[in-house]
């Protein structure tokens, strides 16, 4: 799978392109005025820094810059310690899409990244497809409830994420998106992960499957908590869980 990435050097550090990225791309691609300046800025997502949708033709992208969270922000946004192209949290995101979307996992189409040195430090940002028609939980379930069967539908596809060693460093109500079923191409609703940095193929094991799911319940009771008026509910959970515990164990 990762003979898929082509790593092309650039003035100031690499760009990583997916098998099928289009080969006009060039570094300027990843900067948001780079769209702004075509026009082609469709939407943003913000959370604690925003994140971009724009219009590549036909094609909707998703461009998101890597920020530094917890105490490490303090000492700088953005920039990383540079060990290696390898060791950089945009490439290793990148080729961890590229596997699993090739092996028809529900997430976004990766397309390219983008690793810019400066001295012993590197900054990145990362391209994927967006995902058509879709919406994060926090979002669907602030206006709507999901059926037991949705649920269930929902802890089994994590369950098949598990099932692969798929860690997810950040599995959170808003790191799913919920699809409605696409007519035109014949598909039917779905649940996608999202965000995969800092994640990795690791080997399947209880103890760190339980605390993804942890991590996930707790960032459901946290959403609520702010918005009391959201759709989930302890009999929530325990459908996700019966979804989730029945895929495990028919593997």
């Amino acid at each position: 799978m990762n003979a898929q990435i082509q790593i092309i050097k650039t003035a100031q550090g690499h760009m990583a392109l997916c098998q099928d990225t289009p080969t006009a791309i060039a570094p300027a691609w990843f900067s948001v005025d780079f769209w702004r300046a075509k026009e082609a800025v469709v939407g943003s997502s913000k959370g604690r820094y925003t994140t971009w949708f724009v219009a590549s033709g036909a094609s909707h992208w998703v461009l998101r810059h890597y920020w530094r969270g917890g105490l490490m922000e303090k000492f700088s946004k953005d920039a990383y310690l540079y060990t290696g192209l390898e060791n950089t949290r945009a490439l290793g995101e990148l080729r961890l899409l590229d596997t699993l979307y090739r092996e028809d996992f529900a997430v976004p189409k990766p397309i390219a990244a983008n690793i810019v040195r400066d001295g012993l430090f590197y900054r990145a940002d990362i391209i994927i497809e967006r995902v058509e028609g879709a919406e994060d939980l926090v979002a669907k379930l602030s206006k709507e409830i999901m059926s037991t069967g949705q649920w269930q539908v929902l802890g089994a596809t994590i369950a098949q994420f598990h099932q692969r060693g798929v860690y997810h460093a950040d599995l959170n109500a808003k790191n799913i998106l919920f699809q409605p079923a696409q007519t035109e191409s014949v598909t039917p609703e779905r649940f996608y992960l999202i965000d995969f940095d800092r994640g990795e193929l690791k080997t399947p094991n209880p103890q760190w499957q339980k605390a993804n799911l942890d991590r996930l319940l707790r960032s459901f009771n946290k959403e609520q908590g702010k918005l009391p008026s959201l759709a989930f509910s302890a009999d929530n959970w325990a459908s996700l869980m019966k979804g989730y515990q029945g895929a495990m164990q028919s593997a």
